[in-house]
């Protein structure tokens, strides 16, 4: 009976976990510019002006600046929310047909200090 009991809560995680990392990215956070889209852990998400046709155009170290917003690799599109696959073959989340990313020199949520990023090519996703 345990052993029962184990493996169904086992599964049960499993398959919470796999639902989380399905979840589009719908948190909203405030910010000195209003409402933005942000991840999971409230931290401000952007778009690149460079990212056409649902393609990230941030790939190599561009993409170690700003993190893309990966989804997991059965993630189903919700709303108006899309996965696009990048060059690696990765999965990430997009907004409007826009690839999201974080910025690594935001600290904390709210902080929205990539928009107008490389002549304004970066903006604050908002809903």
């Amino acid at each position: 009976m345990r052993k029962v009991i184990l493996i169904s809560t086992v599964t049960t995680f499993a398959l919470m976990g796999v639902a989380l990392a399905q979840m589009a990215p719908t948190k909203t956070g405030d910010s000195a510019k209003g409402k933005v889209l942000t991840d999971a852990q409230g931290m401000t998400l952007y778009t690149f002006d460079k990212d056409a046709g649902g393609k990230s155009a941030c790939n190599g170290p561009c993409a170690t600046n700003w993190p893309p917003l990966m989804a997991s690799a059965d993630a189903k599109p919700a709303a108006s929310y899309t996965v696009v696959t990048r060059d690696d073959g990765g999965k990430q989340w997009a907004y409007k047909g826009k690839p999201l990313y974080t910025w690594k020199n935001d600290k904390k949520p709210g902080d929205i200090t990539g928009d107008g990023f490389l002549n304004g090519a970066w903006h604050i996703a908002q809903p």
